[in-house]
């Protein structure tokens, strides 16, 4: 399906160059979330899906070890020891009533994906077979625990491609390469809301206006910011840029995940599920280094904890490799079968990106960018939230762009797979029940205006600065001062970077002027986007003086539960553009839910 149906086509207008659509739910993105969110509604009302990709080229298929749930098919395992480990790993920023929910409706989820036709590894029995991950225990810390349900490590992969034919079953309208610019919001009974969203169209260069009772973000993630990275081009954080220009806050961004094992110097992803089956990671003579930082789960221990201790080895004189900046991912006493059968495409990658085979010898790792905590604040409900707790009517967020916050200050692996079906399954499941009571919210005259102004000021720009020039730099000085160690002197420098990168945007030009697959055109929008989210990451990250989870201060190395058990909460107060992120950011605080896990010091 790779245009919508003809009935879309049948009841599209165009006014003025402009195509106007209406649907009873609009869902921003084709990941896994909004796929999800998409067969939730899709039963019950017109939904429309936009993709700025085909949807099978989403980013959820780079997912590869697996999605939680307490099954308990190879040995004993409960929801309430997956909502501890969830709680704990997240450095106890996680909101528990959220995590509540993740924990005991991943065990329906993966159910609802098994009777989709999803295709996990058995057991001999024949029941969904599950292996361990990072930070998965059994008996609240006790040892490690077999969690993980897993398609070898295609399990993102399997995931969208089960989710897309199930779309497809249900006669879901997919417009795909059109990307999605703006969201419309208008004030009725003076309370702004949303009426609907801009997406410039890939292939022609039009404007379409899709009009919505409910409108789903489902647009993933922001990696893009960082030069070292497992994000795809594509994940440029546009949604969440979308509502942070509609002055709308963001939540928790200064939380970034860098998962342990990239490969060096490129940053592709090699699963945790490797660590999983029994790889070890090594220092260059050979030491298994993690014994010595958490005895009890080793290898296993949450992401954030790993990475600090692959990069502490490097500092300290234990790194491999002709620079002494990597260390090693030993997979070789594992055996061909498992490898070639559990983990085929880590061990492609190895061989074809670095020339290593992970049969034989040690695979050169270091951490990559690879995952927000933090982004569009919602509610259990998958709400939007305009404040602390002041729902936006109709406007509802899924996955990575959106923080509910079931993953704290640092996200275990597998609750990524395991959140979008959850929550994405929620925020259809919510949207629908709002748009059947709903009316259409009038829209503004001329609602393409603002993306039609931001476009043609682009194309027709006469600058001198390179969109990829700037996008490199930004990219390099975030891996240089807001990577898995920051201080405010670093953080300082990136924050000056990005003032004199703002500057340098508003001279910018591209070479395509044209209105046909212009990604030219598309690239310099995305920078702005990137410019925008790195600056409150880093804001935000400032005006933390602790270190929890993904957030290590070395000028700051101890968690402080008396000041920062909080979420921060980012406000835009002005223009986005204006040079000081001080003249356009307001920072303030939100309590964390606590349920029944009173914060402890983490021990592994």
């Amino acid at each position: 399906m790779t245009s919508p149906s003809s009935s879309a086509h049948e009841e599209t207008k165009v006014i003025d160059g402009v195509h106007y659509h209406q649907y009873d739910v609009v869902i921003v993105g084709a990941g896994g979330a909004g796929m999800r969110a998409a067969i939730e509604a899709g039963p019950h009302a017109r939904v429309g899906v936009i993709s700025k990709l085909y949807p099978t080229r989403s980013h959820t298929g780079a997912a590869q070890g697996g999605m939680a749930a307490a099954l308990a098919n190879v040995e004993e395992d409960s929801w309430e020891w997956h909502t501890f480990d969830t709680v704990k790993g997240g450095d106890y920023l996680v909101d528990q009533d959220a995590a509540e929910i993740l924990a005991k409706e991943a065990i329906d989820a993966v159910i609802d994906l098994e009777n989709m036709g999803l295709p996990f590894n058995r057991t001999p029995e024949g029941k969904i077979d599950q292996r361990r991950f990072g930070g998965h225990t059994r008996d609240h810390g006790k040892a490690p625990v077999r969690r993980s349900c897993y398609a070898a490590d295609r399990t993102g992969h399997m995931i969208l491609q089960t989710l897309f034919q199930n779309c497809v079953k249900l006669g879901i309208e997919f417009y795909n390469e059109y990307y999605v610019l703006d969201l419309v919001m208008t004030e009725v009974d003076g309370v702004k809301r949303p009426s609907a969203v801009v997406a410039y169209e890939l292939a022609t260069g039009d404007l379409h206006v899709f009009q919505a009772k409910s409108i789903i973000f489902a647009t993933g993630g922001f990696g893009k910011i960082y030069k070292t990275t497992s994000n795809a081009h594509t994940l440029t954080g546009d949604g969440v840029g979308i509502l942070w220009r509609k002055g709308i806050p963001l939540e928790d961004m200064e939380f970034f995940q860098f998962h342990p094992t990239g490969l060096a110097g490129l940053g592709i992803l090699l699963t945790e599920g490797a660590r999983g089956e029994g790889a070890i990671l090594r220092n260059a003579s050979g030491e298994r280094f993690m014994e010595r930082y958490a005895p009890t789960i080793k290898d296993l221990a949450p992401r954030d904890i790993v990475a600090r201790c692959m990069v502490q080895e490097v500092q300290e004189g234990r790194g491999a490799g002709p620079n002494k900046d990597y260390v090693y991912l030993d997979c070789t006493h594992l055996g061909a079968e498992v490898l070639e059968t559990k983990l085929p495409d880590i061990t492609e990658f190895a061989r074809t990106y670095l020339g290593v085979d992970p049969v034989v010898e040690p695979v050169p790792v270091m951490p990559t960018a690879h995952y927000a905590m933090g982004g569009i604040p919602t509610n259990i409900k998958a709400e939007v939230l305009s404040n602390n707790d002041t729902v936006i009517p109709g406007l509802y967020a899924a996955g990575e762009c959106a923080c509910v916050s079931v993953h704290g200050s640092n996200r275990l692996g597998t609750n990524s797979l395991l959140d979008i079906n959850v929550f994405g399954k929620r925020a259809g499941r919510y949207s629908v029940e709002y748009a059947k009571t709903a009316e259409f919210v009038p829209l503004p005259q001329d609602p393409a205006g603002p993306v039609r102004d931001m476009i043609e000021s682009i194309r027709n720009a006469g600058g001198t600065e390179r969109v990829s020039a700037l996008r490199k730099e930004l990219q390099e000085e975030m891996d240089r001062g807001a990577q898995v160690f920051r201080t405010d002197e670093s953080l300082g420098q990136v924050t000056d970077t990005i003032t004199k990168l703002r500057e340098g945007y508003k001279n910018i030009s591209i070479h395509d002027k044209g209105k046909r697959f212009n990604t030219d055109l598309l690239e310099a929008v995305e920078l702005g986007f990137l410019l925008d989210l790195a600056e409150v990451v880093v804001y935000s990250a400032r005006n933390r003086k602790e270190s929890r989870g993904g957030h290590m201060r070395d000028d700051y190395p101890l968690r402080n539960d008396e000041d920062y058990m909080v979420h921060t909460m980012a406000y835009l107060t002005g223009d986005a553009s204006s040079e000081h992120a001080g003249d356009h950011i307001k920072l303030d605080w939100k309590p964390v839910v606590i349920t029944n896990y009173q914060p402890m010091e983490r021990k592994y």
